[in-house]
């Protein structure tokens, strides 16, 4: 059985550190979320945020937007968000409606308040490998739970399979910048398994169920199941049917051969949440 590499865990330790932190700090940090119509995944995902900053008493503003807001609306909302000195971090939660300039949304916040590191500016310090710049919270939270768990980087072959600006290419550079040597593989990728059974650590971000099974795997490599998706289980009986999250890694099929996996739900998520927070602080701090 592969060692599995516990998110949740984690998480709460990083909400302990946090909180004895935060507690010594007047004002608290502050973290404006803002989100645009009412997906329920962007619901779910927003609840956990706003958990996780009241259980280390940060602040969190939630302002939510009807999905026919215009452009100038919102870009005018972040604006003046950006010179309001009692808020340290915007994000914006992704995805936001098609008639929204995306792109043009999110070069909106001032990268110091940018704390899940999506503008062109703290993206590009990420390509460059500068310092000074914010990490996309779950790519930090990625690494986080592999250093925590000494799992090396450095000089290893490092598969990435996927490749959106969001989660996908971000953390192809920040493995890069760790001295892994990175692939990143894709939908168009020829004999994938190739690719991924000479990895010695292999991040998927799909959105695809069990996408990745035994056929792609070997012996004592580290599997990151960034990766969540809803899928309906069969009906039993009189009980209800309801949606369980599965990763885009057949975990059943994986667990007894590789060294190591995050699990879905448990793993990446949880993380995703706690490197935010942990960006809002640095923000925080250099902003003070």
């Amino acid at each position: 059985m592969a060692q599995i590499l516990d998110g949740k865990a984690l998480n709460e330790k990083i909400a302990e550190e946090l909180s004895v932190q935060v507690a010594k700090l007047d004002p608290k940090p502050k973290l404006v979320i803002i989100q645009v119509g009412d997906v329920p995944e962007s619901n779910a995902y927003i609840g956990r945020k706003i958990k996780f900053g009241e259980k280390i008493g940060a602040i969190v503003d939630h302002q939510k937007f009807p999905e026919d807001v215009t452009q100038g609306k919102l870009q005018s909302t972040i604006l003046a968000l950006n010179t309001d000195s009692s808020v340290h971090g915007i994000i914006v939660q992704l995805p936001i409606p098609k008639h929204l300039d995306k792109d043009a949304v999110i070069d909106s916040i001032d990268p110091k308040k940018d704390v899940d590191g999506q503008t062109a500016v703290n993206l590009k310090h990420l390509w460059e490998g500068k310092k000074g710049g914010f990490v996309p919270a779950t790519t930090k939270g990625v690494i986080t739970i592999l250093d925590h768990y000494k799992i090396p980087v450095d000089r290893q072959n490092v598969v990435v399979v996927g490749r959106s600006s969001l989660v996908g290419k971000p953390t192809a550079l920040a493995f890069l910048q760790r001295d892994a040597t990175v692939t990143i593989c894709h939908k168009a990728t020829k004999n994938l398994p190739a690719y991924t059974k000479a990895a010695d650590i292999i991040a998927v971000a799909v959105g695809k169920p069990n996408l990745i099974g035994k056929e792609h795997v070997t012996k004592n490599q580290t599997i990151i199941d960034v990766g969540i998706n809803a899928v309906e289980p069969e009906q039993t009986g009189s009980d209800p049917v309801k949606n369980r999250l599965i990763g885009d890694v057949n975990f059943n099929e994986v667990k007894d051969i590789v060294g190591a996996i995050t699990p879905v739900p448990g793993g990446v998520g949880p993380m995703t949440v706690a490197s935010l927070f942990q960006n809002l602080l640095e923000a925080y701090m250099r902003q003070k």
